[in-house]
């Protein structure tokens, strides 16, 4: 009998972003033939973008692997059975652990944008070996944010674009990057509103740009200058909002007499800024009864990261945008992606700062290719590709020969799973069930267990599967513990919740073992095959206690019930529901009190006048964006150069009167060097670029096999390019935005 097609669509979510649309897809076989947004789902209502419409390149791309890989003496792999391979990996693991100490055992990874429920799973196998670092891509990214975040309100804060009536943009273009649910359809309703603003401060004339209402068009690596002159109007010109101050804030003084003493029109000067343009939109956002703000790599990933995260905050601070609809807000979480500690933790060769727990990318190949007796000897490698994502890509690769043991979790045969000793073939994010833990909204949270659209393909596990296999080799566990927690749940939740806290009062590694134990003993009683959602059933427990009154708002009476939901909502659900009041409910400071003054980063602020702003010389005039957001970029889990409709190659943008002196036209080759590396480009002339700013395209210079075996590459690795030493003196982060390179013609 033929199915009708409206029986046929699977709803799912996109996974390239952190906004993870709802998606509905219609397969014919293993073929996703047709992809629409999904007009049930809770957080985006049918939205999508076009990437989102791309997906069976991913599903269906190349590079799949279908059994396990072994790394022999002369460099090439050999397929093994998964017995041969959980066996030799835990010999090996257990051999580091014994010679050298558990914590010389490195983890990297855990997820993307769309797959962190196999992460989930991660802890339990460090935590059985002694491991105790860790570290994924928001170490190159959001962690210097963080760390401002858990100084000053505590945790991650989150604009309602929505209801803002001045929206700002620093570094970030939603039209392409998105991180706004509903991105392009929220820019397009603030710039027909009127009473409503956008600020754009980029250095490029981005499409969110061309919407905005203010652009502030900064010289390449000058945002510190630009929100300092920012501030130093609202103060100056008493913009500021003293009872919110007042009521909320510690140390609004110390702040306040620094940014009195801000030199607006040289801030202005240093950006390339009109002095009266800079004013104006410190004036507006001074005015607005609402203010929310977005941040993101255009500024993360280029000078003074650290500093202008704080800066950005005070913007909204010290005009009371906090806690209120339409401003700045904190937001309950699934699981929280880093830790928000303002006590400092350092890596054990290099003693660099971990914000949030986690080990700077920059760091990584130094805390290795040492004879430092306490240096990283082995790294598991989940659903990443640092080989290729992190800065000076041949150092990464130095380190990871000089490895005793690298091991890699992942979909397809990526760079860095060229380097391992062991590939572990993992389902692919539709194959298996799945989520991610970006949960970043208010009043209103949502989440998404999203079933699996295929069944594995053959020869892959999910990765709950591969952690718990090589946790059974350890033998870590004692069986008896097993056997009497898969008791307690065959009796039912609560017999099996009372045997799991007795449990856990009698012995302390219960709970560092828990995701391991609950998909062990509660996994296979849940329904459909979902044993890989039963980490959640712990996480509903959590936020059951920590949001009681947010969670029966949702609709939820109990832990139990909303692990329900969790199970069965295939468009995702609604698992807080806040009221705008509760914002102050998650700051954790004494009485509630947001304290304004960071000493390390005032200081930095008051040595501005003496901190360089160029970074170009003689030899490296231009400035490089390394890994520009485009129409048809992506992260690189697309391992199929088919699924680009326009700028195949990745072009290298660049002004046309630089285009001009060069002697380069639209489709010229061109050579970028760099101190680290040099490659090769196609010239696209862009007047939306500044003169002595170039770009080129994230997601691009994979090395994928061809129909012959071979590997071909499109595009340029980005991270031949960069520098690890180029990074912020607080959290380590790159400046992949912010490369000094050179660019010269090449023969046609």
């Amino acid at each position: 009998m033929t199915t009708r097609p409206e029986e046929s669509w699977h709803k799912s979510a996109c996974i390239l972003c952190e906004n993870n649309c709802g998606i509905q897809i219609q397969r014919d076989g293993r073929r996703f033939v047709k992809i629409r947004g999904d007009k049930d789902h809770v957080a985006t209502g049918g939205y999508t973008c076009n990437k989102a419409l791309r997906l069976d390149h991913y599903q269906n791309g190349g590079d799949r692997l279908t059994t396990p890989l072994r790394r022999e003496a002369d460099g090439s792999h050999t397929a093994i059975d998964w017995d041969t391979a959980i066996a030799e990996i835990a010999e090996r693991l257990a051999t580091v652990r014994d010679t050298h100490g558990g914590k010389t055992i490195f983890f990297y990874g855990g997820g993307g944008q769309g797959n962190h429920l196999g992460g989930a799973y991660s802890g339990s196998l460090m935590r059985a070996l002694g491991a105790g670092y860790r570290s994924n891509p928001l170490a190159q990214e959001k962690t210097g944010e963080g760390w401002v975040d858990a100084h000053l309100t505590g945790g991650h804060t989150t604009g309602d674009f929505e209801h803002a009536e001045v929206s700002i943009f620093l570094g970030k273009n939603p039209w392409q990057s998105h991180g706004v649910p509903r991105a392009r359809t929220v820019l397009k309703e603030i710039a027909k509103d009127p009473a409503r603003s956008m600020i754009v401060i980029d250095p490029v004339r981005t499409e969110t740009a061309d919407l905005a209402d203010i652009h502030l068009r900064v010289r390449p690596g000058t945002d510190a200058w630009c929100l300092s002159g920012i501030l130093g109007t609202i103060v100056q010109e008493d913009l500021v909002d003293h009872a919110f101050l007042e009521a909320h804030t510690t140390g609004a003084d110390t702040v306040l007499r620094q940014l009195a003493d801000v030199d607006v029109a040289r801030c202005a000067e240093v950006c390339g800024l009109d002095e009266e343009l800079l004013r104006a939109a410190a004036r507006r956002i001074g005015a607005a009864g609402s203010v929310s703000t977005y941040e993101d790599l255009g500024v993360q990933q280029s000078p003074n990261s650290t500093l202008v995260s704080y800066l950005n905050k005070l913007s909204w601070l010290l005009t009371g945008n906090f806690g209120k609809p339409g401003a700045m807000q904190p937001h309950s979480w699934i699981a929280p992606l880093a830790t928000y500690d303002t006590r400092t933790r350092h890596t054990p060769v290099t003693a660099a700062r971990m914000p949030g727990g986690l080990v700077p990318c920059n760091v990584i190949a130094d805390e290795i290719l040492t004879d430092h007796p306490s240096r990283f000897r082995a790294m598991i490698i989940e659903s990443a590709n640092p080989a290729h994502s992190l800065a000076d890509s041949a150092s990464f690769r130095a380190a990871l020969a000089a490895l005793d043991l690298v091991v890699v979790i992942d979909v397809a045969l990526t760079e860095t799973g060229r380097h391992a000793d062991y590939v572990l073939p993992a389902s692919s994010q539709f194959e298996k069930w799945e989520a991610t833990f970006f949960t970043f909204e208010f009043p209103r949270n949502t989440f998404h267990l999203r079933a699996p659209v295929l069944d594995p393909l053959p020869g892959t596990l999910p990765e709950p599967e591969i952690y718990a296999r090589l946790i059974r080799r350890l033998g870590v566990v004692p069986r008896t513990r097993l056997g009497l927690l898969r008791g307690a749940a065959r009796l039912g939740r609560t017999p099996f919740k009372l045997a799991f806290a007795a449990l856990a009062a009698a012995d302390k590694r219960t709970l560092a073992l828990a995701p391991y134990l609950l998909y062990e003993t509660l996994g296979p009683t849940l329904p459909d095959g979902a044993r890989s959602a039963a980490v959640l059933w712990a996480l509903a427990q959590r936020i059951a206690r920590q949001h009681p009154k947010a969670i029966r708002r949702a609709g939820h009476t109990s832990a139990d019930t909303l692990f329900d939901a969790m199970l069965t909502a295939r468009s995702g659900m609604t698992f807080t529901q806040d009221e705008p009041a509760d914002a102050w409910r998650y700051v954790p400071h004494p009485e509630r009190r947001i304290p304004l003054p960071i000493p390390e980063l005032l200081d930095l602020l008051a040595g501005l006048d003496q901190t360089t702003a160029v970074h170009t010389s003689d030899e490296f005039p231009f400035i490089l964006a390394a890994g520009q957001r485009r129409a048809f970029t992506a992260n690189t889990i697309f391992r199929d150069a088919g699924w680009r409709l326009r700028d195949r190659g990745g072009a290298l943008r660049i002004n046309p009167d630089d285009a001009q002196r060069l002697g380069l036209d639209n489709g010229a080759p061109a050579q970028i060097t760099t101190l680290r590396g040099t490659a090769r480009a196609t010239i696209e002339i862009d007047d939306r670029l500044q003169p002595g700013n170039a770009a080129l395209p994230n997601g691009f210079g994979l090395d994928l096999t061809t129909d012959t075996g071979t590997t071909t590459r499109t595009g340029v690795a980005l991270n031949d390019l960069t520098d690890r030493q180029w990074r912020d003196p607080i959290a380590g982060t790159p400046w992949h935005k912010h490369v000094p390179a050179r660019i010269e013609p090449l023969p046609s």
